[in-house]
């Protein structure tokens, strides 16, 4: 069976090429298109400091249907005033032109350095030569996902296929993310940013899609950290072309698709997590049985964000005291006497008193990919988890040589 990839969902073309924007010569231009009106969602940052591109992108995915995606990778067009909206609209007009539609009906994105203008020779030009290598293979849809790398490491993709009534329906995605990632997005509504872009062939009503990204971005995207630095640019956009001729209407369909969604998401926001600047693993915070979902929320992101959990997680130390201290700094209600926290599956903390255990065997099991870290509040029903990674010297190093 073939591979599942971003342009396996029948209808759409992407391409990606290099215009000069990175300083490597690695694409930084990509260009998604459908063949036809698609039905259109997209959730974007809700930081007060937004980029021009996700201030044209409300506009333009206000209707619900959109041709497709233009974006750039190397400059974050954010913090450029009227100036950055007029360029974001030109792309979108360029990018119109080869998808013969209006620029009202392209989203714009941009990912990189705030602060300074884009260079719109360069852009303009690969724009105009995306649209000359647009095809439906793996190679393309692979070329996509790399333009809109910044400091990732490596490319991000999830796909998955499941039946509509008697017809089979493919919906795949895109990111990329790294490091200022800490994604807030909603409807309303960094250096590195939180892209996402999703296929489907589904046929699925603009209402429906609105409401499914949403609550699938809020259990995802919105639930993996780097650094809790929600960017200026943070967009997720789903593209419906409904071209495998299944329609998702019945509840039971709604829901197949919500499911589907769910997954293609959540490996998406894991593979975040696990190319996190300098990260060596993945974090996995969850916290069980809170007063309530959103108390859940809160103090599993404390944990998640904490940069002495994150540094201990990094050198192996099964430190219970900064995980359960996190956890009472996150402003909701918590008795540490009720709790248990497990740490790699080895309880270390019950009902206010750390428990015997063998530091060292414990300190082995953390020398993994992916650490868990599971909180046992024993005070309701509220469960939720977030997904980090350590914290590294090399994190630092990134960061601090990222503009100069």
């Amino acid at each position: 069976m073939p591979e599942l990839h971003l342009l396996s969902p029948a209808g759409f073309r992407a391409a990606g090429v290099y215009a000069g924007i990175k300083t490597k010569h690695q694409p930084d231009v990509g260009l998604l298109l459908c063949d036809r009106p698609a039905t259109a969602a997209a959730v974007f940052t809700t930081n007060k400091v937004f980029a021009a591109p996700v201030k044209v992108g409300r506009a333009h995915v206000k209707a619900g249907k959109l041709r497709g995606v233009v974006v750039n990778a190397g400059n974050a067009n954010a913090c450029t005033g009227k100036q950055g909206e007029r360029d974001a609209l030109r792309m979108c007009e360029i990018a119109a032109s080869v998808a013969k539609c209006k620029k009202k009906e392209i989203l714009p994105s941009s990912t990189g350095i705030i602060g300074h203008l884009l260079p719109m020779p360069k852009l303009e030009r690969g724009i105009v030569e995306a649209g000359q290598y647009l095809g439906d293979s793996l190679e393309h849809a692979n070329l996509f996902a790399a333009a809109i790398l910044t400091t990732d490491l490596k490319r991000k993709a999830a796909a998955t296929s499941f039946k509509i009534g008697k017809k089979t329906v493919t919906l795949a995605g895109v990111c990329k993310g790294s490091g200022m990632i800490g994604p807030r997005m909603s409807l309303a509504g960094p250096h590195a940013t939180m892209l996402a872009y999703l296929t489907t062939d589904a046929a699925i009503a603009a209402p429906v899609l609105r409401k499914l990204l949403e609550a699938s971005s809020d259990n995802s995207f919105n639930a993996v950290t780097v650094d809790d630095h929600t960017s200026t640019n943070d967009t997720a956009c789903i593209l419906a072309s409904g071209a495998s001729g299944a329609k998702v209407s019945s509840p039971k369909d709604v829901k197949t698709f919500a499911t589907a969604l769910d997954e293609v998401c959540r490996s998406l926001a894991y593979q975040i997590a696990a190319d996190g600047e300098g990260a060596t693993k993945v974090v996995a915070v969850t916290v069980r049985n809170a007063k309530t979902e959103a108390a859940a929320k809160a103090m599993a992101r404390a944990i998640a964000n904490s940069p002495l959990v994150k540094c201990a997680t990094h050198g192996n130390d099964p430190n219970w005291g900064r995980i359960v201290s996190a956890a009472g700094l996150a402003g909701v209600p918590f008795d540490p006497d009720k709790c248990q926290l497990t740490l790699q599956g080895t309880i270390v903390f019950r009902a206010g008193r750390p428990i015997t255990f063998d530091p060292n065997a414990v300190s082995e099991s953390m020398k993994t990919p992916e650490v868990k870290v599971d909180l046992d509040c024993r005070a309701g029903k509220g469960t939720a988890t977030i997904w980090t990674c350590d914290l590294s010297k090399d994190y630092v190093t990134i960061n601090a040589d990222y503009h100069t």
